[in-house]
């Protein structure tokens, strides 16, 4: 544990300086005001996000239209029903801008605007439910895995159509590596997921048949839940969609790439068994402030158990706002 003493932990980089100039010149181009979502490949949407999008949006008031960058791959779909309502009821349209990645339940809060303009590396993805559960099967690591409805569906469908004695009940079998209430779970998580999506469209389709139409498509039509629904497959669906002017796009990759740099991971190694952790997983930014939320904790690796444990918690949401010509930092408690 001397490490600890002597080898300071690594620090993530803020870069707000430079991704206010990027905002300003997008506020310019767009027309309208950009309100920033990021996930780095750790992060995920999660009801916090709520809280840390109402500081965004108390700062810059309500505008007529907000232009809403999203880039993340997924997480909790009540949260991205929480964050497109929120959005609501400061501005009279949402357009999301989608350069890359918008997968889950951020395909979720694409939903929820009124237009979805995507880049040409831009794509979004089915939002059917997986579900990590108390009761999910552990992997080699000793941790829960999440488990979906369609894989879940998969194996019996399989089973049955090559099965020898049409008497075998293949949840018998299945009862053995996933427990009857994780199936159970998984199942009603897929109807809220679809009630969920008609909700977001509801805010700005009115024909029930549509709602329906997109809504089950998202969740059935596709064999995987990373399956890229690229634009054209975006039209076909029902969704509204444009292509994002080049311009625009690159600014926006440009804005990716200093949240990336943001959210690069920051974890200090003392020995084999002890390390510190210090990265940003979610960015919330528009003119004037950023929020975020930084991981910041002590890591032990339980031999016995072959897992890493966390110690010494300080993870916090964390804001820079410009107030006149001084910026200043500060954090903020969200429970």
């Amino acid at each position: 544990m001397e490490a600890h003493k002597t080898n300071k932990a690594k620090q993530p980089p803020i870069l707000f300086d430079k991704s206010q100039a990027i905002i300003k010149e997008l506020n310019k181009k767009l027309g309208g005001t950009l309100v920033t979502y990021f996930n780095n490949p750790r992060g995920s949407v999660c009801h916090d996000d709520v809280l840390a999008l109402f500081e965004l949006l108390e700062k810059i008031g309500h505008q007529e239209k907000i232009y809403l960058f999203i880039k993340s791959s997924g997480g909790n779909g009540q949260a991205s029903l929480r964050i497109v309502n929120l959005l609501r009821q400061y501005c009279n349209e949402v357009v999301a801008v989608i350069p890359l990645e918008c997968a889950s339940a951020a395909t979720m809060i694409a939903l929820g605007a009124n237009e979805i303009h995507m880049g040409p590396m831009a794509y979004l993805t089915p939002v059917d439910t997986s579900l990590t559960h108390a009761l999910s099967p552990i992997d080699r690591d000793n941790d829960r895995v999440s488990v979906s409805l369609d894989e879940l569906t998969r194996v019996v469908r399989l089973w049955q159509s090559q099965r020898s004695d049409q008497n075998e009940n293949p949840y018998q079998q299945l009862f053995q590596y996933v427990h009857p209430l994780v199936i159970g779970a998984v199942d009603r998580a897929e109807s809220l997921s679809i009630m969920l999506c008609k909700e977001l469209l509801a805010y700005h389709i009115r024909a029930e048949e549509t709602q329906n139409s997109i809504a089950n498509a998202l969740n059935a039509k596709y064999p995987s839940h990373g399956y890229p629904i690229l634009f054209e497959e975006a039209k076909r669906i029902g969704l509204k969609v444009a292509h994002l002017p080049s311009e625009i796009n690159t600014l926006l990759l440009e804005l990716n790439e200093l949240y990336s740099e943001m959210g690069q991971r920051a974890t200090t190694d003392f020995d084999d068994t002890h390390a510190h952790g210090n990265e940003i997983l979610n960015i919330w930014e528009s003119t004037g402030v950023l929020v975020y939320y930084q991981q910041d904790k002590d890591w032990f690796y339980r031999t016995e158990e072959r897992r890493w444990i966390s110690l010494n918690d300080n993870s916090s949401w964390r804001r820079v706002q410009k107030i006149g010509s001084k910026v200043e930092k500060s954090i903020i408690h969200i429970s």
